[in-house]
């Protein structure tokens, strides 16, 4: 049985280490995609971007000839191979000026074929269309769908994000699934070709969105720029109601230190933190009635920004409690629920990334480097007695990505990322259990091609 690291002394030690750029920047997201510049901007501007791409996956089947989603090529699940239009983002964003240059709107909708739109998601989405009011100095109001205020990863925008897939620590712990509204079994690994039957989910995605009201707003001193929010949120993503008389809570604050540069190009040192907790509700009993119960969701993150042309760093720390995603073939959020084993409903987890980028002066070449850590179910036990007996579910997902962009202009560029993953769990022997399962997952090369209007 391999040993658990403490992560959050690592990246306490990362972050102690760190005391005009084509895409990535250390951007004040709050400000740039909540408000629109006063005076200057327009009554409707129609914008948006496209994504294609080619991902490959060299993982190998378990004993059993069957695959496990972590080696076949989301959002289908049904091959290890797959071309696909992953992002077609179409919006429109302004303000009423010249009639009120105070109140301004944002609107976004999703085409492409990834966790909003495919299965039952719906062939297009609506993923943002928010309000914001800035007519009280220093507390600006949000109404609302749009980003929550919370991880660097998901608060970013997605166009200038630097590599293709998120890190596992924040496909896992924060992008969202949400139980279905009746009980739905666990799905077996799949054999190839495979049928799409391996998302048990009902629901997309919550592509770091919710529904509610946002307070925030930013003020400079000493040539630092301050940030804060406080959001309230149905908790439901981008569904739309509410599902339960609970409501999520997010908080967030940022300090940066201004090096250069404005808007998403800005240059800076940016060290943020954020929270986030509601309830969930979850019918995880297979007798034929609807009686879910109620479950904690939290989640906490900190971490920096370093943006100097031409070096990048980065690290953020995330954990959560509570419904921990354990794959979308786990739509119970258990690994075995005939046994009191696998909880991911009251279940833990943690991680971390560290992020270098290098952008080569004079050139149109960007190289980046990242490695990521995701520790699953960090609190389950061994189980005493029964026929799970001395049984354990803790796992570690590690993902080191290399990566190449080359920016054809400021709108376009080409992402080249290689991935190596590795995957650690309890060994139960016999050929079954998680470790049968992640055993022989591989790595995996992708390459997309982007756009911006």
């Amino acid at each position: 049985m391999r040993k658990f690291h403490n992560n959050a002394a690592r990246v306490l030690a990362l972050l102690a280490c760190v005391a005009g750029t084509m895409q990535a920047e250390a951007a004040n997201w709050l400000m740039l995609q909540g408000t629109e510049p006063a005076s200057a901007a327009e009554r409707a501007k129609l914008w948006g971007f496209i994504q294609a791409q080619y991902q490959k996956d060299y993982s190998d089947a378990n004993a059993t000839d069957g695959y496990i989603p972590p080696k076949l090529i989301g959002p289908n699940l049904t091959s290890q191979s797959q071309f696909n239009v992953n992002r077609a983002r179409l919006g429109v964003r302004g303000t009423g000026f010249p009639l009120d240059s105070s109140v301004n709107y944002f609107l976004l909708t999703e085409f492409g074929n990834n966790a909003i739109t495919a299965a039952k998601g719906g062939s297009a989405r609506v993923t943002d269309a928010s309000i914001t009011v800035s007519k009280l100095p220093g507390a600006r109001i949000r109404f609302g769908l749009f980003k929550y205020p919370g991880a660097e990863e998901g608060l970013q925008a997605i166009h200038v994000f630097d590599y293709i897939n998120f890190t596992a620590v924040s496909n896992q712990l924060l992008l969202e699934r949400f139980p279905n509204s009746r009980y739905t079994a666990n799905s077996a690994p799949a054999t190839l070709p495979g049928d799409g039957t391996l998302n048990g989910f009902d629901r997309p995605v919550g592509a770091f969105r919710d529904v509610g009201i946002q307070l925030f707003d930013s003020f400079q001193a000493a040539g630092w720029e301050h940030s804060y929010a406080l959001m309230l949120g149905n908790g439901n993503g981008l569904n739309h109601g509410d599902n339960n008389d609970n409501k999520d809570r997010y908080l967030y604050w940022s300090s940066e230190l201004l090096l250069g540069g404005s808007g998403p190009r800005a240059e800076g040192l940016k060290l943020f933190l954020w929270s986030q907790d509601g309830k969930r509700q979850l019918d995880n009993t297979d007798d034929g009635s609807y009686n879910p119960q109620e479950y904690d969701r939290k989640r906490q993150g900190i971490g920096f920004k370093y943006l100097k042309m031409p070096f990048r760093l980065s690290a953020e720390y995330m954990r959560g409690d509570g419904m921990i995603f354990l794959g979308p073939d786990k739509p119970t959020f258990d690994i075995n629920p005939a046994a009191p084993a696998g909880n991911g409903e009251e279940g833990k987890a943690n991680g971390y990334y560290l992020d270098l980028g290098y952008y080569l002066p004079g050139s149109r070449w960007q190289f980046d480097l990242r490695y990521d850590v995701f520790n699953r179910l960090t609190d389950d036990t061994p189980l005493p007695g029964g026929p799970f007996a001395g049984r354990d579910f803790l796992m570690e997902f590690t993902t080191t990505t290399v990566g190449i962009n080359y920016h054809f202009n400021k709108k376009s560029r080409l992402t080249l990322n290689y991935e190596i993953h590795k995957a650690e769990a309890p060994d139960w022997g016999g050929g079954e259990g998680p470790n049968d399962n992640l055993d022989g997952i591989g790595n995996r090369i992708a390459v997309q091609l982007t756009h911006i209007f």
